[in-house]
């Protein structure tokens, strides 16, 4: 098999956006006298769309839905006007999207945050590098839901099965593996390796190039 296409997850694996999403929702939970978190709690936040982030992050005291749409908008707010004030690509990624576009690797993103947000920090830090570029915009659909990742590889004119779909979560993984992809995890981001490898990891990646070099080794051609 040939793989064609690839989609990336965007937190904990394009990007290191972990600093502007804790500093926004503690922003939110200071100006309500809430006790903050530091940046290792919000690891274990992140990866479930930014409403659960703000649910979590909330006193069990109040946790409540209306509570939380209202923190939610508070978080949104904040969030949107500083998304890419700390933010960065990993170092390497960029280099691997050159060589994968180079070699006409078709390219895409689909992340759990918002659809909004995901494509402001994805066209400010990649401009040009993806199509489509798709995010949450209805909660059902939230991966590990599989409906965005395939109507993606029908978006890219691309079977399931020639897309290797990389992330840095378990949820990352169950998506892959529920849409027929190859699924990839990275070493590097929000989630421990023994979380990748349990919800289906093909391969774990030390460093974004790894995604050319060790696959190659397998038999799995990527690039011709």
């Amino acid at each position: 098999m040939k793989f064609k296409g690839v989609i990336f997850d965007l937190d904990g694996t394009l990007v290191n956006s972990l600093e502007d999403i804790a500093d926004a929702m503690n922003s939110v939970l200071q100006g309500l006298n809430y006790p903050t978190h530091n940046y290792d709690a919000y690891q274990y936040f992140i990866g479930s769309g930014l409403r659960n982030l703000v649910s979590k992050s909330l006193p069990e005291t109040h946790n409540d839905e209306k509570h939380i749409d209202h923190c939610y908008q508070l978080m949104i707010e904040e969030y949107s006007d500083n998304c890419t004030r700390k933010t960065k690509p990993y170092d390497g990624i960029v280099q691997l999207l050159d060589h994968l576009i180079s070699h006409n690797i078709k390219l895409s993103v689909f992340s759990n945050k918002s659809d909004e947000l995901t494509k402001k920090i994805t066209t400010a830090l990649f401009p040009n590098y993806f199509a489509p570029i798709v995010g949450l915009s209805v909660e059902s659909l939230k991966k590990p839901n599989p409906s965005e990742a395939i109507a993606i590889s029908k978006t890219l004119g691309l079977k399931d099965e020639e897309i290797i779909f990389v992330g840095d979560s378990g949820i990352d993984m169950q998506t892959a593996t529920n849409a027929n992809m190859f699924a990839v995890g990275v070493s590097w981001g929000y989630r421990p390796e023994e979380e990748l490898i349990a919800n289906g990891a093909k391969y774990v990646l030390n460093h974004p190039l790894d995604l050319i070099k060790v696959l190659q080794p397998e038999g799995v051609t990527i690039l011709m």
